[in-house]
């Protein structure tokens, strides 16, 4: 059993996996950062300076007026938190975005890398059926 997770762990496609992880959680940081402190400003400042995080709904329970969503979870209201949903949509479509580039850029440099295959140089084709008649029947022509 030993022998067996050695060999699993040694493939080349668990530590492409790992890598890969380990990158995407420092990647998620990153689009968090620039989503949270330099789009969402941006959205706030477009909009009015509504910061879309704190949009909610009361669904049940007492919630004084302008608390924050943290204040309305804390106070044991039931909340249809839709700004939080915003903004996690604007998170996906970020991330899917640089992740489209990425992967964009990644295709571009391999297609650069890898080399060119040339065509094949064509064989030389064969006399048409034409030909050939027109052969036989000179050949014919001269036998006669």
């Amino acid at each position: 059993m030993i022998n067996e997770f050695k060999d699993f762990i040694a493939k080349g496609n668990v530590m492409d996996m790992a890598v890969g992880i380990i990158i995407g959680a420092a990647f998620t940081a990153i689009v968090t950062s620039l989503v949270g402190d330099l789009i969402n400003p941006i959205i706030g400042l477009v909009s009015g300076g509504v910061d879309f995080t704190n949009n909610y709904a009361v669904l049940a329970g007492e919630v004084p007026a302008g608390a924050s969503l943290e204040a309305a979870r804390e106070a044991g209201a039931s909340v249809f938190a839709y700004g939080a949903f915003i903004m996690a949509v604007i998170n996906f479509l970020i991330i899917a975005w640089v992740v489209f580039m990425l992967v964009k850029s990644v295709n571009r440099i391999k297609d650069a890398a890898t080399p060119k295959e040339e065509p094949a140089p064509e064989e030389p084709k064969g006399p048409t059926t034409e030909e050939l008649l027109a052969e036989i029947r000179d050949v014919l022509k001269a036998q006669a």
